[in-house]
């Protein structure tokens, strides 16, 4: 199983820091992206992969940042030859939001389908499966499960539980501190799990306010909460994602997370993949080996 962040942003633009998405990958039938933040394409063909080999999307929750390049992928997979309908999996309101996003764009989609004739329009056709507490989800040897988190005022938001053979990764979603995230992610080889830098968010005169920094706060989870519950579920490796701010000082970062959390702690890129059976970090001409993640 090889898990790869496609974008480790937030909804402030950066340049180096594409919207929220990550790919787990566990061979041709198991391709899982998870979230389809702003970029998504565009990371997927840059990690050599095409939308049209994704076999199924996930969707953590609603927010746009995580769903912003959703008929972007739908279309650039059907320009790529996808010959099979998009599997999507997301929370209640996911079927709701798709059918008005693709006729959105219907009178856009029949014209080139009538003046491109490619062919086929499978691709086109989307299959939704809205998912729950606890759903299950399988492919080939993959196993998924999700767990319900703590986001609000967002109703549903999901975290995944990834499983094959004898590995797990978990992929936390948007949440703030969560103990049913805690304990779906116990033993878990890796954590990917969004952090709130709270100290680099300051208040910006017609930008932001003191009380949005601290409704923002409120449904995250702090760089000083985040070590705590990769301890407390006792997982191998945190790799680190959807910074807010994504501009940052590291060094700093990485000092407040390992005051609690003594194991490997990765600060997320885009682009970075984690070989689970290799124990093996890669991005761009940077590869380390890791030890034992138990």
């Amino acid at each position: 199983m090889k898990l790869t962040i496609l974008g480790s942003g937030c909804p402030s633009v950066d340049i180096d820091r594409y919207g929220p998405s990550a790919l787990i990958d566990c061979g041709e039938g198991s391709r899982i992206l998870i979230d389809c933040g702003s970029g998504v394409t565009q990371r997927l063909q840059e990690h050599g992969i095409q939308g049209s080999q994704v076999d199924a999307l996930l969707l953590t929750h609603l927010h746009s940042d995580h769903i912003v390049d959703l008929f972007q992928l739908i279309i650039s997979s059907w320009h790529q030859g996808r010959s099979r309908p998009q599997k999507i999996f997301g929370p209640p309101g996911t079927k709701n939001y798709v059918e008005q996003l693709m006729n959105l764009w219907r009178t856009e989609m029949n014209l080139r389908i009538v003046h491109e004739q490619r062919p086929s329009t499978k691709a086109l056709e989307v299959e939704i499966t809205e998912i729950d507490n606890g759903t299950l989800m399988n492919f080939k040897k993959l196993s998924i499960r999700t767990v319900e988190v703590l986001h609000q005022p967002v109703k549903k938001a999901f975290g995944f539980i990834f499983e094959e053979d004898q590995e797990k990764a978990v992929i936390s979603g948007d949440t703030k501190y969560c103990p049913a995230l805690i304990e779906a992610a116990k033993g878990a080889d890796i954590l990917l799990h969004e952090v709130f830098i709270h100290d680099e968010m300051p208040v910006v005169d017609g930008i932001r306010t003191a009380q949005t920094v601290k409704n923002v706060s409120s449904y995250h989870t702090l760089d000083n909460e985040v070590g705590k519950v990769a301890t407390k579920a006792k997982v191998g490796c945190l790799m680190l994602t959807h910074f807010a701010p994504p501009k940052f000082d590291r060094k700093k970062l990485l000092n407040t997370v390992s005051q609690d959390f003594k194991s490997n702690i990765i600060i997320g890129e885009d682009l970075m993949t984690f070989d689970l059976k290799r124990k093996r970090l890669s991005w761009k001409n940077l590869e380390i080996k890791f030890g034992s993640l138990s």
